[in-house]
């Protein structure tokens, strides 16, 4: 049986700076990096408002450079799926399992990420980075001075459609319904902004493109005697959630006590205000817990969190 005192599952910013942080703690760390790495950097393509890089750097350089930082300190990681967790409450160590391996350890960090729901319509993943977004923040500075579209009812659509209207000559909120989840607040800003046009009952269902890069999208009006509705832009950003990549992990298995759930009613898993589970040795780090900022940053400094409280505890213990 192999044994580290700490196992990472993720390979996102969150896990890799974890990893880092808890090698230089002599904390052993193992990483389950995925089949697929690098987490939602490794499918963007300039990133600007990453600290370091004053002309912005490529997603999957940034990430590759972190896989060659983690490699540099010797910390083994392994580009495979983590599939369980167990805990033996008598020793209080964990087992996380693949299908390749099992690895015994004192805590587990899980970065496991999230993904934005997408529209599931032709092109969007051919033109996602060339015209196709899913974060403002990330990518708004791009479309200045442009016309973008935000899709979308809830808060999230609504302040990146204010967000973009500091930006961008032009903002279309689209959402499908005539009704929308929002605050009453979020709604009467958008509103009040000259600069933004609410559309409803619609739906995109059709990207048109020109030269690989998004050129307008076609409504589907959800009333069927409405014709459809071309918008000539050069920006659409889909705001329609989230979604944590926490399924296996919902609940952990704990010897002769069954199993414990670690997400709420959204699939995020609850943490405390140290990034602790409710099951003690288990932290969480990144957009798998953040719903709220979803940034590469974020994630980044939330494993460096976990690290530095996994080093005090192990201080603490000894």
């Amino acid at each position: 049986m192999i044994k580290h005192k700490t196992v990472i599952i993720g390979s996102g910013p969150a896990g890799l700076t974890a990893g880092i942080y808890l090698k230089r703690a002599n904390l052993d760390p193992f990483i389950y990096g995925g089949y697929e790495y690098g987490g939602q950097l490794q499918k963007t393509t300039l990133v600007e408002n990453f600290p370091g890089f004053p002309d912005g750097i490529e997603g999957p350089t940034l990430m590759e450079n972190m896989i060659k930082q983690v490699k540099n300190l010797s910390i083994p990681i392994e580009f495979e799926d983590a599939l369980s967790i167990e805990k033996d409450e008598d020793n209080g160590e964990f087992l996380v399992s693949s299908k390749e391996r099992s690895v015994s350890t004192d805590n587990v960090v899980l970065a496991l990420g999230s993904n934005p729901r997408k529209l599931s319509i032709p092109l969007e993943e051919k033109l996602s980075g060339r015209g196709v977004s899913y974060c403002a923040t990330c990518d708004g500075f791009f479309y200045k001075g442009k016309t973008v579209a935000v899709i979308g009812g809830g808060d999230s659509a609504f302040e990146e459609a204010l967000y973009l209207s500091k930006i961008a000559s032009k903002v279309y909120l689209i959402h499908r319904r005539d009704s929308f989840k929002a605050s009453n607040i979020m709604i009467e800003r958008a509103k009040q902004n000259s600069n933004i046009e609410i559309i409803t009952n619609s739906e995109v269902q059709e990207l048109i493109e020109s030269n690989n890069v998004l050129e307008s999208i076609v409504l589907r009006n959800t009333n069927p005697s409405e014709d459809r509705k071309r918008i000539v832009l050069q920006g659409l950003f889909v705001a329609i959630g989230h979604t944590p990549n926490t399924s296996l992990f919902s609940n952990i298995k704990i010897k002769g006590k069954g199993e414990v759930k670690l997400i709420d009613e959204n699939g995020y898993i609850q943490v405390n205000e140290f990034l602790e589970t409710n099951v003690k040795g288990i932290y969480s780090a990144g957009d798998c817990d953040d719903h709220i900022y979803r940034q590469a940053v974020v994630a980044a400094a939330e494993g460096c969190k976990c690290a530095i409280m996994i080093e005090r505890q192990s201080t603490y213990n000894s």
